[in-house]
Order: structure tokens, then sequence, then C-alpha cells
């Protein structure tokens, strides 16, 4: 494994084991998360205190933000491009804002959405300026549940059911950005589920509704589609014939993975239930920047018998480094499909819709 792959599951290590090794480590960090939470409660303490005596100043576009308590790992592009796309089945004309870390985020929501305005802005109130400015009528916030600055009409909160611990510890000793708690102040609790067990996608919605017993639970499934020769990225056409496959192609497939995202392992899974055998996984840190040394040592492992496979994060920023005398580049993209709560979304996104129509009265 290369050095960034080996930095992760040292990460991983820490944060979800139960050997002796890992605890110590996570007491000996505890200190610095007791820190971390304070800032943090502190910070919530002032917009807490700020919003009981005034509002925040209306956004120039009615926005939803997607976002969530931990680092990565639970969904936020795909359900955001989600959201976007169901308020253009609604007839508004809404952009995507986001801050944009890494490389990959923004050309991702591209594929996804076609069409749409991507506004990477890290100041989410300026990205509402562009947006509005691009003749947009609202706007989905990527990953803006900690950004309190820029008032929206909903706030999505997900949490993974693949990532889930009964312990929530916050960083350094854990992955969680806020405690659960914090729940209490979301529009709507969306549990994400890739190839999380019933049992632990039930523990995690009754750590929801212990927390927050008055915030509505929708659970979506992040289903991997169909899978794509890579090199048909950013052509601007759908990929030719015989180039792509629907996830039955992966049965008995030998495969080398290759991830650069927060949950690597949940993608394996998810390759795995599909029938795939998986040769090698290589397990970079999320957004890693690719170069030619990982390149070679991935395509050294596939022989002709073996495909290599990446998710759609990870093909934006292969395809152009791919080389040609390798093996073929497949990726496979997660889509959203909701199992329960649909009725609670539809509330979320009528909202949105309803601002719209309310601060655009020329909108249909």
């Amino acid at each position: 494994m290369s050095m960034g792959s080996g930095g992760r599951a040292f990460v991983s290590y820490v944060w979800t084991s139960s050997s002796f090794g890992a605890r110590l480590v996570r007491a000996a960090v505890t200190p610095l998360s007791w820190l971390f939470g304070a800032i943090v409660a502190r910070r919530n303490a002032r917009f807490d205190a700020l919003l009981r005596t005034r509002t925040l100043p209306a956004s120039v576009l009615p926005a939803l933000s997607v976002g969530n308590l931990t680092v990565g790992g639970t969904g936020k592009t795909p359900v955001a491009s989600w959201f976007a796309s169901r308020l253009r089945a609604g007839g508004a004309s809404p952009a995507l804002v986001l801050r944009g870390y890494g490389d990959d985020e923004w050309r991702v929501h591209g594929l996804l959405t076609p069409g749409l305005p991507v506004v990477v802005a890290p100041d989410r109130a300026v990205g509402l300026v562009t947006a509005a400015s691009k003749g947009c009528d609202c706007a989905v916030l990527d990953d803006a549940f900690q950004h309190r600055q820029v008032s929206r009409i909903v706030d999505v909160v997900l949490v993974s059911a693949d990532a889930w611990q009964e312990s929530v510890r916050l960083l350094p000793s854990g992955p969680f950005r806020e405690p659960l708690e914090s729940l209490q102040r979301a529009s709507v609790a969306v549990i994400t589920v890739k190839a999380a067990p019933p049992g632990q996608v039930q523990s995690v919605r009754a750590a929801i509704r212990a927390v927050a017993p008055d915030v509505p639970i929708a659970q979506v499934r992040l289903a991997p589609g169909t899978v794509r020769l890579a090199a048909t990225i950013g052509r601007g056409h759908a990929a030719p014939r015989g180039l792509q496959h629907d996830l039955m192609w992966l049965r008995g497939r030998t495969l080398v993975l290759v991830s650069a995202i927060a949950d690597p392992y949940a993608f394996r899974r998810q390759m795995e239930a599909a029938g795939a055998v998986v040769q090698h996984h290589a397990i970079y840190p999320d957004h890693h920047d690719f170069v030619g040394g990982d390149l070679s040592d991935i395509v050294a492992r596939a022989d002709p018998s073996v495909e290599v496979l990446c998710t759609l994060k990870d093909a934006v920023k292969l395809v152009s480094l791919w080389p040609r005398a390798g093996a073929a580049l497949w990726y496979v993209s997660q889509t959203v499909v909701v199992e329960q709560g649909a009725e609670v979304l539809e509330q979320a996104i009528a909202r949105v819709l309803a601002a719209r129509r309310a601060t655009t009265p020329t909108a249909g």
C-alpha cells in the first residue's frame, strides 16, 4: 500500500478499532477532543443566542443545506445532487454551491447534474450571490451544516449507517465534527446506507430518536449504478455502445479497486455484494491527488484478466492520467434510492419551492 493508504488505514484504525493500541492512541488525544468540543459548543452557543434575539439576514436565494456531523463518508455529493435534480423537476432553476474541497467535488456534481451551475465558494453567501447572477432562483448548499452564517430554508443532515459507532467521539479521537445532539437544529435527518446490515441501521435510527425526537427521519440507499468506462468522462456524450454495463457485469469478475474517498471499505463491501472478486484494494486519503507513481502501482497489479474499478469521484481525476497501455479503467457512481420517509423529503423540497415562488413572483 502507498503511504497515503497507510495513513488512511491508521486513522480508521484509531477511530474504529477496539484494540489496546487504538484505545491507547484515543486516550492520548482525548484532551484535544475535549478542547475541540468546547470550541464547537461555544461557537454554537453564540449562534443560538444570536438567533434567539434576531434572525440572520435573508439569503439572496432560498437554500437547502445538505451536511453532516462527521468528516466525510455520508454521501453528501450524490444526495445534494439528488435534491438539486428534484428542485429542477419542480420547475426551479437551482445551483449547487459548495466550498470545493479538493479538485473532485465540483467536477462530480457537474457530471451528476449536467446543465446545473456549480458554484465553488468557501463563503456560501458569496456563492449564493454568484448563483443569482447566473439566473438561478434557489440553491443547494453542499456541506453547510456547520456554515451557520448563511440562512437556509431547510437543513438536511446525513448520518451514515455504514460508518456508525455507538460511541460518538469528536475530532481527533473520532470522526465527529459536532456531537449527535446537534441534530436538534436539523430540519430532516437522513440515514444513508451503502452496505450496512439492518440492525446497524436501526441502531442509528434509535440514536437519532433519542437525541432529536422531534426531527423527522428519512432513509436512503446509496446504490452503485451503471459501470462505465472512465475514458468517456468529460467528453460531453454518453458512453458508446458496449462501454457500459449493468451491475450484474461484476459478478465473478476479478477487480483491482481504487478509492480515495472517506469510506473506502463500504465501497468494497458494495462491490463484493455485487459478486465481484477483489484481488487488491488501493486505498488513498480522501480527495487524494493522484500522481504517476500511484498509477504505476495500480496498473502493475492489473494483469489482462483483471479489471480496474474506481468511484466517479476518483475517475474525474484518474482519467486524464491513465496510461493508454494500461488495463481499462472503469467507474461506478452512487445513485440515491429513497427507502423510507419519501414524504419527509418531498416536504423539504416543497418548502424551498414555496420560498422560491415567494421571493421570485414570476417563478412558475
